[in-house]
């Protein structure tokens, strides 16, 4: 399918495009059959979706969460939330026949804010419970929009909460800020890993409890830890350079990665 750039607004009601006439990697959404352009995301824009969906992902009570995934719960409609949270899908059915419980949405410059407006209406429409939409111009702040209730703009300092989605609260700052972000995503991680916070693995035993933790947190993100990199967190006595790996497991892609050499 290679449909001609659409115009922005307005649309007519209804289109002849269908969600499985797009395929994986084609930059378009699809609503009312009509094709939207999707073009790739700045870099403000890019680390915005990187940071909220390891927030996200990282919550001890989510199965699946995923960046820009398909949802098509109708033939003309095809949404792409930046960051999805739900259910774990079906394996090889394309796109997902539903619609995600949270959905997070960054809004950077050149937002077009009738399409915005339309796509929350359509996922909210379809069972979507929360739709985050974090803006990454002005003043820091989310705005929430829940089915049934009238939209709230949260700002730092507070909470963002989706209770039976989420086990932890999400502080504004966290979608926005690398430190906040990765404050947050350790907790989550750390909770995962059977540790309700840092404190939690420090009334272990400083040493011996820090570099548990810090296997532990590799094992429960599914990083293969080799006997090299187990060998040198066990043999470390040092609670200081213990943290700094713990930190770095929580992001850290190899095992080794968290070693920094």
């Amino acid at each position: 399918m290679s449909p001609s750039h659409p115009p922005r607004n307005p649309r007519p009601a209804s289109g002849p495009f269908r969600a499985d006439q797009l395929r994986d990697g084609d930059r378009y959404e699809l609503s009312a059959g009509h094709p939207l352009y999707r073009a790739p995301a700045g870099p403000v824009h890019a680390t915005g979706n990187l940071r909220g969906a390891a927030v996200l992902d990282s919550d001890p009570d989510v199965e699946w969460a995923g960046i820009d995934a398909g949802f098509a719960p109708e033939p003309g409609m095809l949404r792409a939330p930046d960051v999805a949270v739900g259910p774990q899908p079906a394996a090889g059915r394309g796109w997902i026949e539903s619609v995600p419980p949270l959905a997070l949405e960054y809004a950077a410059s050149g937002q077009d804010e009738v399409d915005l407006q339309t796509k929350i209406a359509e996922l909210i429409g379809h069972g979507t419970r929360l739709v985050w939409v974090a803006r990454l111009t002005g003043p820091r702040r989310v705005e929430v929009h829940a089915a049934g209730q009238p939209m709230r703009v949260a700002r730092p300092g507070e909470d963002l909460l989706a209770p039976g989605i989420l086990r932890n609260p999400v502080p504004v700052d966290a979608l926005f800020d690398r430190a906040d972000g990765d404050r947050v995503t350790l907790r989550n991680l750390l909770q995962r890993a059977g540790y309700a916070d840092l404190e939690a693995v420090r009334s272990e035993g400083r040493a011996d409890g820090l570099a548990q933790a810090v296997l532990n947190l590799l094992a429960g993100r599914g990083i293969p830890v080799d006997e090299n990199t187990r060998a040198r967190v066990g043999a470390c006595r040092d609670p200081g350079q213990l943290d700094r790996w713990l930190l770095a497991a929580a992001t850290a892609q190899r095992a080794e990665g968290i070693f920094g050499d």
